[in-house]
């Protein structure tokens, strides 16, 4: 079941079979496939170049990767055409691994500059992926990714002009990890001595969470600091792949079975931007589950310095957190899915948080202004021991408080293959094409194909009624949908919302 590292690296140096495609989160293939090689990442970096040259960026271009292992040799095939164009490129001083969130902070901390990160997330292990952060911080827009994406295929198959490596050390683990109290109390996680339970999940986080023990004085055992490019010691997901998804009870197993050692116990992906947080209470949280209790104790007190920001949430995300912005009195901002929408919020101090239901979300520091405009998994695993702190009891518990004042929503992600040419159709949906008038047994009351918070289309189509809604979306890389589903009744009520979406999908 392990990827043949050597098949990997010598397909990574075949020709391509699939053009350069950004999705939500940049460009994603693998070598196997023929859509992730040597020739899409010279391309990809030679549109950056040119993009930056275009845009007047000139200050420094910092540079990450994760832990997969084709993010190392396109690592170097990158920094190969950077030096190429003289570029001021930061790379890990230690030539280690650097999340996505280190990134983020490293550009905001640093006007003027921009980076890369070399990733797929949280995809297997025979992925690789490249995403491109501009000044703002967080994941470049689809104006940005269409121009990038459109010169590298104008480029792909063409000589590119490379270069031995020239580049500058930067140190991303102390310029983050020491900054950390502006962001999170954590002489508050000191002073109660919360136990802390740490799994990088074999990726870029790794040496984080040591520092950060170190550093701060923190009680965080790092539970598995093995890093290995099969990720042979992660429990198998779902359905039956390798796959690093610290929302996954499956993937999670190893650390729910040992919650009881400690008072929270946390874990990220590969690149460090998603969150998994086990409470000794209830075990694994639903990352929705734990966005809402992350929000209702940030705006409820814990942040005083926000003033009226506003909470931005994407429109999968559960009604749950509409029920608490509502109690809190904040302005919420319905977006499309992809951390990119809450960018420009973050930057102004407009949005004091932003989440999404795939377990990604970033808020601001403790003075109202940006820390990271990514998705930042240490930022919230850090929070979710800041609230054991500060108020005695984990975030499971506080999320069974809320169902108490709000009810109990059952939810549901399921993903189905779907033909390139219905792929098309659910892309182009718009709300008079949804014939139906009734969703279990409710008439529908909403059909949205344009996102709420900001008129962006939502690339797919949501469906609400009064106890429960549905949303559809095409996968921006695979031939597959997924569809979304809550009901405020329970699991029956969800099964039937499902079964009547697919037959109106259909």
């Amino acid at each position: 079941m392990l990827v043949d590292l050597d098949e990997l690296y010598a397909a990574y140096r075949r020709e391509p079979l699939g053009p350069v495609t950004f999705g939500t989160s940049g460009h994603r293939g693998s070598s196997l496939k023929g859509t992730f090689t040597e020739a899409h990442v010279l391309a990809i970096s030679e549109a950056i170049a040119r993009y930056r040259k275009a845009e007047g960026i000139a200050g420094p271009l910092f540079v990450a990767r994760d832990t997969h292992a084709l993010s190392e040799p396109a690592f170097h095939t990158a920094l190969s055409v950077f030096s190429a164009h003289g570029l001021d490129i930061r790379v890990d001083a230690a030539d280690g691994y650097t999340p996505t969130p280190a990134l983020s902070h490293a550009i905001l901390t640093h006007p003027g500059s921009d980076g890369i990160v070399l990733t797929p997330s949280h995809n297997p292990p025979e992925d690789g992926g490249y995403k491109y952060n501009p000044p703002s911080g967080g994941p470049a827009g689809t104006d940005i990714t269409k121009r990038i994406e459109d010169e590298a295929n104008r480029i792909l198959g063409t000589p590119v002009q490379t270069t031995d490596e020239r580049t500058v050390p930067h140190d991303y683990v102390d310029a983050y990890v020491k900054d950390l109290p502006n962001v999170i109390d954590v002489a508050a996680i000191r002073a109660a001595g919360v136990r802390i339970g740490a799994d990088p999940l074999g990726g870029a986080s790794v040496a984080y969470f040591a520092a950060i023990r170190d550093i701060h004085g923190l009680d965080i055992e790092v539970v598995n600091d093995e890093v290995d490019p099969t990720f042979r010691f992660v429990p198998l997901d779902h359905d039956g792949k390798i796959r690093m998804d610290c929302s996954s009870p499956y993937v999670m197993s190893g650390l729910i079975e040992l919650r009881e050692r400690f008072d929270v116990a946390v874990a990220c992906d590969p690149d460090a931007d998603r969150h998994g947080i086990v409470a000794p209470s209830t075990g694994l949280l639903n990352p929705n589950h734990y966005l809402a209790v992350a929000i209702n104790y940030l705006f409820g007190g814990a942040r005083p310095a926000w003033g009226d920001a506003g909470i931005g949430k994407t429109l999968v995300s559960s009604t749950l957190i509409d029920f608490v912005a509502a109690d809190l009195g904040r302005r919420l901002v319905e977006v499309p899915v992809g951390f990119k929408w809450f960018v420009d919020g973050l930057v102004d101090g407009s949005l004091g948080f932003g989440g999404e239901e795939s377990a990604g979300a970033s808020f601001l520091r403790m003075d109202g202004t940006p820390w990271s405009t990514d998705k930042d998994g240490i930022l919230l695993a850090l929070l979710a021991a800041e609230i054991t702190a500060t108020t005695g009891k984990d975030p499971g518990q506080h999320y069974t408080e809320l169902t108490q004042r709000f009810g109990a929503p059952a939810y549901r992600r399921t993903d189905s293959p779907i033909t390139p040419e219905r792929k098309a159709k659910l892309l182009q949906l718009e709300p008079s094409d949804i014939t139906a008038t009734e969703l279990a047994g409710e008439p529908i009351e909403r059909v949205l194909t344009k996102a709420p918070g900001n008129d962006a289309a939502i690339g797919g189509v949501k469906v609400v009624a009064e106890h429960g809604w549905f949303a559809a979306r095409p996968s921006g890389t695979e031939d597959i949908y997924k569809l979304y589903a809550e009901s405020l009744k329970g699991e029956a009520h969800l099964e039937q919302i499902i079964e009547e979406a697919r037959e109106i999908l259909a």
